[in-house]
């Protein structure tokens, strides 16, 4: 159960706080605290499904980062077997924030690919903090490269703050990199499904993020930038962020009806951090879904249809010469 409470959940965390201490009592056998554990129960459930069926953008922005919430490496645990994880780009070296390899899904052989975070300060630094440089997107690609050759499906989980931003990223072709991927992506022969299981910030997501089937998790976010970035910009401050994610349109919600991803997968009531194993047998039966009618389809049409779906995003408008 969770133990790290946002401010919007304090009302959730004090009722928590009262059944912990009645359960103690309870399994002490000095008092009979049945009745008040079921009451507290009922109405912590209460209280999430109120609080979260209103939450504002920022909130779910709040959810996607926290520190309990799974990580790629815990995705890959828990619905995958056989994983053999591969190294290093062929070119720099080997990139840590991201992670991937052949693995196999209910005896369906994939290539999975994602990106990971630390659970403490080292592990933070060696991930450097889930952004990728150069060398983690072209291992990415070479990865998905080497799914083609062997006609094996493509999965990629998205979390990451943004790529790597430190000039050494840049002198090595950042932007390059990233756009290398999005081309090759887009024209890959086998079915490709992404899944946002975290934060989606701007290339450093896309780069793994062009697929046959985008989803998003209930409480992810995919942007083009930051609310405490865009806030940064607009108003020379980061306290307008609350403001910026919600003229961001970033959550799940605002991306599938502006039709930039094709679906939501839901998550245990309070984020994926309160019921990790509920999380990774949605996310499980969403890939084994999509999966089975992807691989009706030839690799003609997968290209053809992918080129098709990301071309018709957003408003074009013509003015007259």
């Amino acid at each position: 159960m969770n133990t790290n409470w946002f401010d919007f959940e304090k009302e959730i965390a004090e009722m928590h706080s009262q059944l912990i201490k009645a359960e103690e009592t309870h399994a002490q056998g000095k008092l009979d605290m049945s009745d008040t554990i079921e009451h507290l129960t009922k109405k912590i459930k209460e209280a999430q499904t109120t609080i979260y069926s209103q939450l504002t953008g920022w909130q779910k922005v709040q959810i996607s980062r926290h520190q309990d919430r799974p990580y790629t490496l815990d995705y890959i645990e828990n619905i995958c077997t056989d994983f053999v994880e591969l190294h290093g780009d062929r070119h720099i070296k080997d990139d840590k924030a991201i992670v991937g390899g052949w693995a196999k899904i209910d005896g369906q052989s994939v290539m999975i690919i994602g990106q990971q975070k630390g659970r403490n300060t080292k592990q933070r630094q060696m991930r450097n903090f889930g952004m990728p440089n150069p060398e983690g997107y072209r291992k990415a690609l070479r990865l998905m490269k080497l799914a083609e050759k062997f006609n094996r499906p493509v999965i990629t989980l998205i979390d990451t703050p943004g790529a790597s931003p430190g000039l050494e990223a840049e002198e090595r072709g950042q932007g390059e990199a990233i756009a290398r991927n999005l081309l090759e992506m887009s024209v890959l022969n086998v079915p490709i499904i992404c899944i946002v299981i975290g934060e989606g910030a701007s290339g450093g997501a896309l780069g793994i993020g062009v697929g046959d089937r985008v989803m998003m998790m209930e409480y992810t976010w995919y942007s083009v930038i930051s609310p405490e970035s865009c806030s940064s910009i607009l108003w020379r401050t980061w306290d307008k962020k609350e403001l910026a994610a919600d003229a961001l349109k970033l959550s799940a919600t605002d991306m599938k009806g502006n039709g930039l991803v094709d679906g939501i997968i839901p998550e245990p009531l309070g984020g994926a951090h309160h019921n990790p194993e509920e999380a990774f047998a949605n996310v499980k039966a969403t890939i084994l879904s999509e999966l089975q009618t992807l691989k009706a389809m030839s690799p003609e049409q997968l290209v053809s249809t992918r080129i098709e779906k990301f071309s018709a995003m957003g408003v074009v408008q013509e003015l007259p010469a």
